[in-house]
């Protein structure tokens, strides 16, 4: 009997070279490290043939892996090709989709519903972490579409929108300015730092948080000011005038893989037209 390689193996072997550690591989594929590790074991006995072997702490394909690279990816390409031919679409994996938390907080509940009514066989991933890190595991295969902030002329914007500070007014006649800011990096926390350096005020990071839900608790405590975008910050105080440097605006973006299946397109389109209309 001829022997059978399985996509799902072949798969995780790609997704180990074109992710570049097991680890970010086991978020891609969706299965942990241990249950990877026991697939590619099992894919070097089907072929027997060592696939993988160290170069100090990284791993580095055989001569046989590297043979084996070039088929798995044709034999992966057929296959997805060949199932979009015949399924139209309709088993197309799940839908991964990473998000900063402004638009977390404000859309994820609206969007993926509206989404999942007009999809409701899709698997939807979605995952809440910083622009940049969602932009590394789109360049990684691991995510399929992007929500995040950039520079204002940034010409993936699909609307920019002017940064505010928000807080107690008397925190701002302060000496040194109390700042509520999320951790590095995060574009707003740069901007109020630069904007106060731009002008010879003072400050002092009061409040460091990677939550935005603690960092809006805190301002709303007058434990220190802040500076967000007024399309997704609705229920703090605005600090209008001169008591403050200007603030540059910012860009919302939507980022997506090279070539996206029917309802993962379907769901960056209903994001853009989301985005536009804040």
């Amino acid at each position: 009997m001829p022997v059978n390689l399985p996509t799902t193996l072949l798969r995780s072997f790609v997704a180990i070279i074109d992710s570049g550690s097991m680890q970010n591989a086991a978020e891609q594929v969706f299965l942990t490290q241990s249950a990877l590790s026991l697939q590619i074991k099992r894919l070097e006995e089907l072929v027997q043939q060592p696939l993988f072997g160290r170069e100090g702490r990284r791993l580095a394909l055989t001569p046989p892996g590297d043979v084996l690279l070039d088929y798995a990816r044709r034999v992966l390409a057929l296959h997805d090709e060949a199932l979009a031919a015949v399924s139209a679409g309709q088993f197309a994996g799940p839908v991964r989709v990473g998000m900063v938390q402004d638009f977390a907080e404000t859309l994820l509940t609206g969007l993926l519903s509206r989404f999942a009514s007009l999809h409701p066989e899709s698997q939807i991933f979605a995952r809440v972490a910083g622009t940049a890190e969602l932009q590394t595991m789109v360049e990684r295969k691991q995510l399929d579409i992007l929500l995040g902030f950039a520079a204002a002329d940034d010409p993936g914007a699909i609307r920019t929108a002017p940064m505010t500070w928000y807080g107690d007014i008397a925190l701002a006649d302060l000496p040194v300015v109390p700042l509520a800011v999320l951790e590095k990096p995060c574009r707003f926390r740069e901007a109020a730092v630069q904007s106060l350096d731009a002008v010879g005020r003072r400050y002092r990071i009061a409040v460091e948080t990677p939550n935005l839900s603690t960092l809006r608790a805190a301002v709303q405590a007058g434990l220190g000011l802040t500076c967000r975008t007024p399309l997704f910050l609705h229920d703090l105080a605005v600090i209008d005038g001169d008591a403050l440097p200007a603030l540059p605006h910012v860009a919302c973006i939507i980022e997506t893989a090279p070539a996206l299946a029917p309802a993962t397109a379907r769901l960056a389109q209903l994001a853009s037209e989301v985005v536009r209309d804040l």
